[in-house]
């Protein structure tokens, strides 16, 4: 800790929260060493919202810390950003269950539930303010900006209102996760989500499971890209000449983009140092570029490296982990946009695109990425009773191509000796047959696949 982040060793706290040790020095450090808000009991009320969850019987509970003057229960309070007035129906603090009380005060942390239905009533970053006051608003929260983007869609187009449900309740408390309506062809009605990371996008689709038995479809994430535009007609369309592509479908033809930009990283890996050739190694695969390297100690190294954030999105840390025997740790924060040079990728089943498998990619992994991905599909897709051709094209540009082989049936087995003839007309009516079959089949993509074709 000494060496990473120049932490004096005196001012380290040794504890253990499974054991319980060193937890009431964790308290006392914090009343000891965090100085204590600033706040008038005198002035006006203003409570800032910095929490909210929903209680199915009481409605949506807000954590409010109390800046100035006193709230009560019974008192009426108006929302800022609404102006909406609510009743105050109970406040009290956590301790760290919910305790009811009369009255929270300035400086004072708590919670106050106002009969609130509607779970975007309570804005986090908000604030309260007594109905007959004139207050200035607190400043509220920088937003923060969503870096991974992928659709989600329920397994079965009937439980869509339970997954809409599902996500009001869980963005209510976790604001971050960007929401906006998305249909889908094959996968029918969902949404298209933006989060912080890959990892934020596992826990938000582990928690639709298990708190709401919410089972969920999500699509291969992908990175907001920017396009640079040309043409009046075009400019007078998109509104700007520099646009954010969030969805691959939806990007513009190559004629009339300029210039194309990716999201950027910067990493930084902590590692055994005998590791560091693989890791160079890996970070050079992913193109990165290693900026430098300096040693901790006599045994760790600490690299540092500039991503595309598209690189390090699926097996990346997977395959950082393999490589170092899990010794290796990985960070990264946001670097802004550079100049690239990228295509879109799309998959055909049958010569019908499939949407949810488009992708952008730079165009010196697209032949390599095409390749990898009609292999992944043709190991993930169950044989039909019809030939499947897999193919990943750039425009009209077929780069990759694999079959999946149709089940056979010896139409021919009962046929013993006879006329050839009578043979050949049963195999054309079985070719003519699997013809019709392929022209009109649908083909089932497994729930899995949008991910595990990704994986290398």
């Amino acid at each position: 800790m000494n060496n990473l982040f120049d932490i004096d060793k005196t001012e380290i706290l040794k504890i253990s929260a499974k054991q319980g040790t060193g937890v009431e020095d964790v308290l006392a450090a914090v009343i000891e060493k965090i100085p204590s808000p600033e706040y008038d009991r005198e002035k006006p009320l203003r409570a800032f919202v910095f929490d909210s969850w929903y209680d199915r019987f009481k409605g949506v509970v807000a954590h409010i810390a109390v800046c100035d003057g006193v709230v009560k229960k019974g008192e009426r309070v108006i929302c800022a950003s609404s102006g909406k007035k609510y009743e105050i129906t109970e406040v009290g603090i956590l301790y760290p269950m919910q305790v009811p009380s009369d009255s929270l005060y300035a400086g004072q942390v708590g919670y106050a539930m106002m009969n609130m239905r509607n779970i975007d009533e309570a804005q986090i970053g908000d604030t309260f303010f007594h109905e007959k006051s004139s207050v200035q608003p607190l400043p509220g929260f920088k937003s923060a900006t969503p870096m991974v983007f992928a659709g989600m869609f329920p397994t079965d187009q009937s439980e869509f209102p339970n997954l809409r449900s599902a996500i009001e309740k869980l963005t209510l408390n976790d604001r971050s996760v960007q929401v906006k309506a998305d249909n889908s062809p094959a996968l029918g009605q969902g949404y298209r989500l933006g989060f912080l990371g890959l990892l934020h996008m596992d826990v938000f689709s582990q928690r639709l499971d298990q708190e709401f038995d919410t089972s969920v479809i999500i699509t291969a994430p992908n990175v907001a890209y920017k396009m640079k535009i040309k043409g009046e007609k075009n400019l007078k369309l998109y509104g700007t000449d520099v646009i954010t592509v969030l969805n691959p479908c939806l990007m513009p033809e190559p004629s009339i983009i300029t210039e194309y930009y990716e999201p950027m990283v910067n990493g930084t890996i902590i590692s055994p140092s005998e590791y560091i050739n693989e890791l160079t190694a890996l970070c050079i695969d992913h193109r990165g570029r290693v900026k430098d390297q300096s040693y901790i100690d006599s045994t760790r190294i600490i690299l540092r490296a500039i991503f595309p954030l598209s690189e390090i999105l699926v097996d990346f840390f997977d395959e950082l982990k393999s490589m170092s025997s899990g010794y290796a740790s990985f960070d990264y924060e946001d670097a802004g946009y550079e100049r690239s040079d990228l295509i879109k990728l799309n998959f055909c089943l049958n010569s019908k695109e499939v949407d949810e498998l488009t992708m952008i990619c730079h165009v010196s992994r697209a032949r390599e990425t095409a390749v990898r991905i009609c292999l992944k599909l043709k190991e993930t897709i169950p044989r039909q009773q019809f030939q499947i051709s897999i193919q990943g094209k750039i425009n009209q540009k077929v780069l990759a191509r694999e079959d999946i082989k149709a089940f056979r049936k010896d139409v021919t087995a009962k046929c013993y000796g006879g006329d050839i003839s009578r043979k050949m007309k049963l195999l054309k009516q079985q070719a003519e047959g699997k013809k019709k079959m392929r022209r009109i089949g649908n083909i089932d993509i497994p729930k899995d696949a949008f991910l595990k074709i990704l994986k290398k």
